[in-house]
């Protein structure tokens, strides 16, 4: 098996062992402490001495002795004799029941933040070293290890039982969940800084996750929705920079280099999600996602489609960011004024202020219009808006073409 197989077969096994570990004993963070040590010992033993018969097995014992180890080290003495009797053989048997969903309710405990959730998602679920998630999100190895600590100790402080949650309670913390998970996407989607514009691996982990979600809530119209979204829009991934990395807009992108199997796929989870009974954020945009998906070149994008998608969206999940979205559909169905009207009712929200992508859109209406100089002020302000180097690269030269 190869290095990159071993590493996909670990990433689906990591959250499973893990699951099993803490129902078995309670106790998150020694439990995900014990795994992390089991599979880098995986990745130093299997490539050399061939991956086990029973992988999943083979993690599951060495991750219980670890934990037994450090049982034993944690305690007195009478009470480590305690321990050490009770677990000096480790089970053979390891349950087929997959608790990943269990766990991943874990780790987006309501106590904690997002920025909390998705580093402590990544790295129990997704399997990633601290160090791999400080890289992903341009932060210090020592803070990011920090931030999984305090996480760790606030699920323990909560008080948190290994088991999912109940009713209105359920439907809460999978919306905290998908989330999470969409925070995930979207960061190596469009990467909020730093010099590329995209992180394919976050973006891949993403949609890994958000399909083992979906397998055991295959009913969930949501969930559905969140994962053709994911699909349709990382179908795009090839078109959207250019050799040297720079940004190819939506209307400019070859679509040829669209990914089709993905688009198919999604287009039909669309369809899927959009069939019951119930109709949430994620179904409407990865509806609007399949009406682009669906155009053959820019100018067949059925913009009104897309203009009362973003309506219904507006009206059932008030944001910004939707209006932004919305005033573009409106410029393309009404006019670059009707665009700009709209983008003046965000002026006052403070979510808004001054970003880059408000800044950025309103130059490109202002530019239809023919009002350069209005464009060149707003592409050179969201050009130093942005954290994004791609991205500032883009609306630089913008900025660069309607210079006055």
């Amino acid at each position: 098996m190869t290095a990159p197989a071993i590493e996909d077969l670990l990433r689906e096994l990591t959250p499973q062992v893990l699951g099993t570990l803490v129902r078995r004993h309670g106790q998150f963070e020694g439990c995900e402490d014990a795994v992390q040590e089991a599979v880098l010992a995986a990745t130093v033993q299997w490539p050399a001495d061939g991956v086990p018969d029973n992988p999943r097995g083979w993690l599951m014992t060495v991750a219980s002795r670890r934990l037994i180890d450090r049982m034993r080290s944690d305690h007195a003495r009478r009470e480590r004799e305690s321990v050490a009797a009770a677990a000096e053989v480790v089970p053979e048997d390891v349950p087929d029941t997959d608790d990943t969903l269990v766990l991943l309710f874990l780790c987006c405990h309501p106590t904690l933040t997002p920025a909390s959730q998705t580093a402590l998602t990544l790295r129990a679920i997704g399997g990633l070293t601290t160090a791999e998630i400080a890289r992903a999100f341009l932060v210090p190895e020592a803070t990011m290890a920090a931030r999984i600590s305090r996480a760790k100790q606030r699920i323990k402080a909560a008080g948190s039982t290994f088991t999912l949650p109940e009713g209105a309670k359920l439907e809460e913390r999978l919306r905290v969940v998908l989330h999470v998970l969409y925070l995930i996407f979207n960061e190596g989607y469009t990467a909020s800084s730093g010099s590329e514009l995209h992180r394919a691996d976050l973006a891949q982990e993403a949609i890994r996750l958000a399909r083992m979600v979906h397998a055991q809530l295959p009913e969930d119209g949501e969930v559905t929705g969140l994962l053709a979204l994911m699909l349709l829009t990382h179908a795009r991934r090839q078109a959207r920079t250019t050799a040297a990395g720079d940004l190819i807009p939506l209307d400019e992108q070859d679509r040829t280099k669209w990914d089709r199997e993905l688009i198919d796929e999604g287009t039909e989870l669309v369809k899927a999600s959009l069939a019951g009974p119930a109709l949430g954020p994620y179904q409407l945009q990865a509806a609007i996602a399949a009406t682009h998906a669906d155009a053959a070149t820019a100018e067949e994008t059925n913009w009104p489609q897309v203009h009362a998608l973003y309506l219904i969206l507006e009206r059932i999940a008030p944001n910004p960011v939707v209006t932004l979205n919305r005033a573009i559909a409106l410029a393309e169905t009404e006019g670059p004024t009707a665009g700009l009207a709209l983008l003046s009712t965000l002026d006052s929200d403070a979510r808004m202020a001054g970003h880059h992508r408000l800044l950025s859109v309103r130059a490109h209406l202002l530019e239809q219009i023919g009002d350069t100089a209005g464009a060149y002020e707003h592409y050179r302000r969201a050009a130093k808006a942005t954290a994004s180097l791609a991205e500032r690269r883009y609306l630089e030269s913008r900025a660069g073409r309607v210079r006055p």
